[in-house]
């Protein structure tokens, strides 16, 4: 604790972060100087208030910070103590709507039931813009993929973001100018699950602020035009033995992948239309999902394949053989998305689900979309997604009873909204009729 107190008495202010269940950043500032009775007692908070902690009858909740979560973030005007939080319903009972703590079982039960222990690398793609209208006006440039300064106005940006975090001890793996006008791509070291996680919190906060402080916009919003890509929330993931092994290579494969890989892969391909609603949480996130836009439309999987759901990247050498998930975007609630990704590949070990034979060529040519429901496509709908995860037993068991329908209530709801909302594209299609 004295080194908190040491650590905190170097920064302006002090927060505390977490995820509402729509993926949102939620915080609070604290006193330092109450570091030790908030560790030890935790912070009440309206449950209430927030997307789907809780309900107004029993709506007291306790916030804590995760104490070797603290960074101490520099920004170029002040300094801020950075702690992710953990939500309990009372002392020592965690809530069951708390999503970091459902990624924290998942782990932990990877652990003791099979002896497994993972690495998370995740890819977070955003846009960076004029303001937070999404016209063509908002371009930041009109670059490419790799394109380099002049022409790619945010590499400044990308530069102090990652600079930032590395000051922070989190260093970036690579940056650069995404395939889209003002889209960019920034990637971080392995680390476990939950740390990587947290630092998507950290990552995002950073990002906006360091984006406004050069007169910019940072949106994760999946699909803001038409005419471009999506950005998307690929996480590459190994999974180990206890003494660090890589449990999902075997050198006597065609394709160097172990019987575990396999049978891992195979688990996501069987529940992934049932969990899209956490993989694409928005209305919007189904807007991506279009041929030929680098956002995956079907299960399946392939060795180096950038048009499958599921992509086993080149590996230079044994100890980096992982899997890339290709489906999630970056508006989800991440401690969901990666608790799902993992649990799906872990129950299709239970069940020795045969992934059958990876995609060979684009996949987008194979697909016929004139077809209003086809099991081999992923979800083309919020509301197909919906009717999925409402009868998923599988998603039922991994969230729980209140998680579950507290979730599935929200999106619901969000699904209803934009439903009923008339755009100006029905108006242009339909006002003369």
């Amino acid at each position: 604790m004295e080194k908190i107190r040491a650590l905190l008495s170097q920064v302006d202010s002090t927060k505390i972060f977490f995820t509402d269940l729509n993926g949102r950043t939620r915080g609070l500032a604290i006193n330092p100087d109450n570091i030790e009775k908030i560790t030890e007692s935790g912070i009440g908070f309206d449950g209430s208030s927030i997307d789907g902690i809780t309900t107004v009858d029993d709506s007291d909740r306790l916030l804590f910070p995760v104490l070797d979560s603290l960074r101490i973030v520099d920004f170029s005007d002040k300094k801020l103590g950075f702690f992710i939080g953990r939500i309990d319903k009372e002392k020592g009972v965690s809530s069951s709507s708390d999503p970091r703590a459902i990624l924290v079982n998942v782990i932990e039960n990877a652990e003791k039931e099979f002896g497994f222990r993972f690495l998370m690398g995740p890819e977070y793609e955003f846009f960076l813009l004029k303001g937070d209208e999404f016209n063509e006006a908002k371009h930041t440039d009109r670059a490419g993929y790799f394109y380099s300064d002049p022409y790619d106005k945010g590499d400044i940006v990308r530069e102090s973001i990652v600079e930032i975090l590395h000051k922070c001890g989190i260093p970036f793996e690579k940056d650069h100018h995404e395939v889209t006008p003002s889209q960019h791509e920034i990637n971080f070291e392995c680390t476990s699950p939950v740390e990587a996680a947290d630092q998507t919190l950290l990552f995002m906060h950073v990002a906006r602020k360091v984006a406004s402080s050069f007169g910019y916009y940072v949106t994760f919003m999946p699909k803001p035009f038409n005419d471009h890509n999506r950005s998307a929330f690929h996480m590459h993931l190994s999974m180990q033995d206890m003494e660090g092994n890589n449990l999902f290579y075997n050198e006597s494969d065609n394709y160097g992948l172990s019987i575990l890989s396999k049978y891992f892969i195979g688990g996501i391909l069987k529940y992934a239309r049932e969990t899209s609603i956490i993989m694409a949480s928005t209305y919007n996130s189904y807007k991506a999902y279009t041929l030929e836009r680098e956002a995956p439309i079907a299960r399946g999987w392939g060795v180096r394949n950038r048009s499958s759901m599921i992509r086993v990247p080149y590996a230079s050498n044994p100890s980096a053989t992982r899997l890339e998930l290709r489906s999630p975007d970056p508006s989800g609630n991440v401690y969901l998305q990666m608790a799902v990704f993992i649990a799906m590949g872990l129950q299709g070990i239970r069940e020795k689900i045969e992934p059958g034979e990876p995609d060979v060529g684009s996949v987008y040519k194979k697909i016929n979309q004139l077809q209003i429901t086809n099991i081999d496509l992923l979800p083309r709908s919020m509301y197909e997604a919906l009717a999925e995860a409402e009868k998923s037993s599988f998603l039922l068991n991994l969230l729980g009873d209140r998680l579950f329908n507290s979730y599935l209530s929200l999106k619901i709801k969000e699904w209803e909204t934009f439903r009923t909302s008339v755009t100006t594209l029905e108006h242009a299609a339909y006002l003369a009729i």
